[in-house]
């Protein structure tokens, strides 16, 4: 090469400090680009300053930086200057496609001077696609990234092989901070998604335990007057026979029954009702000690345990409460009188176990309401005075040693699909043109002994109904409720056992339904009962869940297969955001465990709807049958079986 006559051994000596001036900006150029470059650690910022470095260094008219995507199908324009540039930044193009694809293809730069190592057919080709254009790859230390592609020399004339050389110089240093960036990108991305992961976290651990916290307040107490419920006073009434053996000091049990409240109801309505019983709790709880408990335990029956106190105690205790009734209470619109009758038993003096307190003070509350006088202490002599407790007792066992009970069928719908899948067997005791409901009987069966011939009529005619139904081509599964009184029972499991084989039942189709109170009491021997009814294939399922007391952690070492939700949840949760929380938790719960979960007093379809919404399984009540004899329940099956 020749400079104006001079040969290249032999240049002028200010073309040569031409040339080193040249060189002495580049230099300052690059190392200028490459701070700039290594101080961004935003990812568009560092593509822009490239950008624009880059369209300096080579004095292209337009300056376009293609990457390529994490799954190597396309490139994106993801940073440009110059002219356009707004018309191609953000486009996508497949991989293969222009100068780009040949420079991903090829792993080397492109620039005019590629042209003459084709041959002529690829050469007319790539001549006319790629006019005056340049690219050199971005090659990182883990992957190929992409690359810088300038478009037509600013003032006319082709990219020299200088720019070729000064472009891929650039390229080499910056697809470092390029890679850098896009590393410190994808960190600060999972960085922030784990943070926001975290107080997701910590907040649904938040929402978790303040409704499992709801939850536990509410298996203890009652959820109108928020008063202890009876496996709270059950407990401390347990607490109080201890403390009395060890100290020898007694105990005082008043059980308050509010006179005339049925009418209240009738006449002005369960909602006055209600409000009544909240004023009465409320009022009460003024004149009461801090070591008093203070108990609802269903209706408008309450129950007082007073510590350190005899029966001279426990009337002084009859007539503070007496006198906190009398003030008219002002319902809304109406002024009520409230008039209360009052039960007393004394510990140890008339019983040093739960179960003989309870149903003495209990006596001697009724003989106080039947005698129209405020209180009763109870007296061994008046207890036989009970001629319709007595009389009922005695045709009760009539009708179970003759056969004289029935059995009524609910279904239950598994709700992803609508079909009927089982039913549970409810008792029925036709008593004077009346059914009775067994909440009103079984307690008397139980206290009696008429509880194991009568569970063991129960579960002969239901697994008797179940194999007849499944010989007749309906596969579903039958439950069967058990008290406390049958899993303490050592012949149970033998006597299950044998029903089971006589009526040839299929391991799965059984399921016992055990209240909590029932399962968490003497844990040790529970766990034990309950393992070798799974052992013979029934299954085993908590009923009206959430109004005991349960441990989780003891819940979730028994073979239990689902949980019921107790009606009193699940019948206000369209219009009780507590309930609605309990039941979202409970069913959460359940699934957790791996438990499966049945919704049980379903009333109406928009709670059908809700449930259905929550994921939860199975649902019964009277919105989709009413319990039935077993003709019509049958008709209903096969209308909504699968």
């Amino acid at each position: 090469m020749k400079y104006a006559g001079y040969s290249k051994q032999n240049p002028p000596i200010h073309f040569l400090e031409e040339e080193l001036r040249n060189r002495e900006y580049e230099i300052a150029l690059l190392k200028e680009i490459g701070d700039a470059v290594s101080s961004e650690l935003s990812l568009e910022k560092v593509f822009r300053l490239v950008a624009e470095r880059a369209r300096t260094l080579v004095q292209a008219e337009t300056l376009l930086i293609p990457i390529i995507n994490t799954e190597c199908t396309h490139y994106s324009y993801r940073a440009g200057v110059g002219k356009n540039v707004d018309e191609i930044v953000g486009e996508a193009l497949p991989l293969n496609s222009g100068i780009c694809g040949w420079v991903w293809h090829h792993k080397r730069p492109w620039w005019r001077g590629v042209l003459a190592e084709l041959d002529e057919s690829e050469k007319t080709k790539w001549e006319h696609e790629a006019g005056n254009v340049i690219v050199v790859p971005l090659i990182g230390k883990r992957h190929f990234l992409g690359g810088i592609a300038g478009i037509n020399k600013a003032g006319g004339g082709d990219f020299t092989k200088r720019d070729l050389d000064l472009l891929t110089m650039f390229a080499s240093q910056v697809s470092v901070a390029i890679e850098n960036a896009t590393l410190f990108e994808e960190s600060e991305r999972a960085k922030l998604k784990a943070e926001q992961y975290h107080l997701e976290l910590k907040n649904l651990n938040k929402e978790l335990a303040e409704a499992n916290t709801k939850l536990k307040h509410m298996a203890l107490h009652d959820p109108l007057t928020e008063l202890p419920n009876r496996t709270l006073v059950l407990e401390r009434l347990q607490q109080c026979i201890l403390a009395t053996k060890r100290e020898n000091k007694p105990f005082a049990i008043l059980m308050m029954d509010l006179n005339r409240f049925k009418e209240v109801n009738d006449t002005l309505g369960h909602d006055v009702g209600d409000e009544l019983l909240k004023c009465v709790s409320t009022r009460i709880q003024t004149v009461l000690r801090e070591i008093d408990t203070f108990g609802r335990l269903g209706g408008d029956e309450f129950i007082f345990i007073i510590p350190d106190a005899d029966v001279d105690g426990a009337l002084l205790v009859s007539n503070r409460l007496m006198a906190v009734l009398k003030p008219l209470f002002e319902i809304g619109d109406y002024h009520l009188y409230v008039e209360a009758s009052f039960g007393i038993a004394v510990c140890p003096q008339h019983g040093t176990d739960v179960s003989t307190l309870l149903k003495r003070t209990d006596v001697a509350m009724y003989i106080a309401k039947r005698a129209h006088c405020d209180y009763f202490v109870y007296d061994p002599a008046e207890d036989l005075n009970s001629p319709q407790r007595l009389t009922q007792l005695t045709e009760l066992r009539n009708a179970v040693n003759e056969n004289r009970l029935e059995l009524f069928f609910q279904p239950k719908k598994y709700l992803p699909t609508g079909n009927v899948i089982g039913v549970e067997a409810l008792s029925r005791w036709p008593y004077h043109g009346n059914y009775i409901l067994p909440s009103e009987f079984i307690p008397a069966m139980e206290q009696t002994g008429l509880i194991r011939p009568f569970t063991e009529w129960v579960l002969d005619t239901a697994l008797c109904q179940l194999s007849e139904w499944r010989r007749s081509g309906f596969p579903i599964s039958m439950a069967v409720n058990l008290s406390m009184y049958n899993l303490r029972d050592p012949q149970l499991p033998k006597m299950l056992s044998e029903l089971i084989q006589k009526w040839e039942i299929e391991k799965g189709s059984l399921i016992l339904e055990l209240t909590e109170s029932a399962v968490f009491q003497d844990s040790g021997h529970m766990l034990e009962t309950l393992t070798r009814f799974e052992s013979m294939g029934v299954g085993l399922s908590i009923d009206d869940f959430g109004t005991g007391y349960s441990s989780l952690s003891y819940l979730k070492k028994l073979p239990i297969r689902e949980i019921k939700i107790d009606q009193s949840f699940v019948h206000d949760m369209t219009t009780d955001k507590d309930d609605a929380i309990i039941v979202h938790s409970t069913i959460d719960l359940a699934h957790n465990l791996g438990m499966s979960v049945v919704a049980e007093g379903v009333e109406s379809q928009e709670i059908l709807d809700h449930l259905l919404e929550l994921d939860c399984d199975i649902a019964q009540g009277n919105h989709i049958s009413q319990a039935q004899p077993p003709g019509p329940c049958l008709d209903f099956i096969k209308e909504h079986i699968g």
